[in-house]
């Protein structure tokens, strides 16, 4: 009989007592059952890292609180102006209390191919962040994480909305003596914005503070009623946009003015180490208002004197805007910027019909702005060296997918 040693065969479960399986069986259920409340990398130290790609894991913004979520290319009246991407006039700008889950997962750097050169070179990639779309209810580690993101995906500048429709979204002062309340409904942390602005610089990113929607409101708006009754409104309704109804602050109104230009001061002052600060296109009177009235002197005196004291309570930061080219601005919206004193200028090119037209224009200013629609445009754009900035403007409602596709797209910039 051979004294030869006899090998194991399979894997040896029949030599494990069985109450050693039990006891395995039973811990691997638990783990399992407990998967989303534990922290793998606490149990086992030695494994690598996997960082987050979940986008899903961002904030879950309702149908009623994105105001971005549903918006399609939207054909202007009678005449062929640049498109604009806008908020559908049924979608409310008041959110709901479930914005924002408690129990978001963090995001964080994601190792990405290097980006081209050409990218890298452009003085401003920056992506628009617009009201409520992220930031409703977050809590500080949250928004310090989304930043980092952001700076993962090859941006250097979140432009981020912090008022619109008449009111702001952070306390204000200006408007708790004007209004009787502190901001526009919402969830906001107190300290949003100064967590946004630390942790960006920390980045190396720079924040812009958006003024959305200028000096334009609709019915939603918390200032419409007082609007209204203080006769704070233009006549008519400005149908600039089929199926949107706004109306249009009287700039010439010394309480409109005053209510503008404190509020800007009032920002500018609270948070002094904000780089920026952008206003768009709704600072315009379309030309096809009732009466046809030319507002551009007007509009035109209004913006000198805000900028000046906006300048004034606070000189390093920059007042820019994303505008239509000049001529357009000036032709039809009484917006005749080129004398308003603005330090810098975006182009919008949301119209891609007009997309090459609108490019003569982009080469003498700092940069474009684009709809993430135009993705196509990326490349092109990128390889200009004449382009000196890029910004891009999510319609989908989660910019965390729009930043993850424009970063996919560039690593194919050639």
């Amino acid at each position: 009989m051979s004294n030869k040693k006899k090998e194991p065969s399979g894997c040896g479960c029949a030599n494990i007592p069985i109450s050693v399986i039990i006891i395995l069986v039973g811990a691997g259920y638990g783990l399992f059952t407990q998967r989303d409340k534990i922290n793998i990398y606490q149990i086992f130290p030695q494994l690598p890292k996997i960082a987050s790609t979940n986008i899903n894991s961002a904030p879950i913004t309702s149908p009623v609180t994105s105001p971005l979520s549903t918006q399609a290319e939207i054909t202007p009246v009678n005449k062929p102006v640049p498109i604009q991407p806008q908020i559908p006039a049924s979608i409310k700008e008041i959110p709901s209390p479930n914005t924002t889950p408690n129990n978001i997962k963090s995001l964080t750097s994601v190792v990405q191919k290097p980006l081209p050169t050409a990218w890298q070179k452009k003085v401003i990639k920056g992506i628009y962040l617009s009201r409520y779309q992220v930031t409703n209810n977050a809590d500080e580690k949250t928004i310090r994480d989304r930043v980092i993101y952001y700076k993962s995906q090859g941006f250097n500048t979140i432009i981020h909305g912090v008022w619109g429709n008449g009111c702001s979204m952070y306390h204000s002062k200006v408007m708790q003596k004007t209004l009787g309340y502190k901001s526009c409904p919402n969830e906001f942390q107190d300290k949003w914005l100064d967590w946004l602005i630390d942790e960006a610089h920390k980045q190396g990113m720079e924040v812009h503070a958006y003024f959305e929607r200028g000096i334009k409101i609709d019915k939603n708006s918390p200032i419409y009623n007082l609007a209204v009754t203080q006769k704070w409104l233009v006549p008519g309704v400005d149908k600039t946009y089929a199926g949107l109804d706004q109306y249009v602050l009287d700039v010439e109104n010394t309480n409109v003015a005053n209510y503008l230009t404190d509020t800007l001061v009032e920002f500018v002052k609270r948070y002094p180490q904000i780089d920026a600060v952008q206003w768009d296109d709704y600072l315009a009177y379309h030309a096809e208002l009732p009466g046809k009235i030319n507002r551009t002197d007007k509009l035109t005196a209004f913006m000198q004197r805000m900028i000046k004291e906006m300048k004034i309570a606070n000189s390093h930061v920059s007042f820019d805007i994303c505008h239509h080219n000049p001529y357009w601005a000036k032709q039809y919206f009484a917006a005749d910027w080129l004398k308003w004193g603005v330090d810098n200028v975006f182009i919008q090119a949301y119209n891609d019909k007009n997309f090459q037209d609108e490019l003569n224009y982009v080469k003498d200013y700092q940069g474009v702005a684009i709809s993430e629609s135009q993705s196509h445009r990326l490349q092109q754009l990128v390889n200009n060296p004449d382009i000196k900035s890029i910004l891009i403007f999510p319609l989908n409602g989660n910019p965390e997918i729009t930043a993850a596709n424009i970063n996919k797209l560039l690593q194919n910039v050639k």
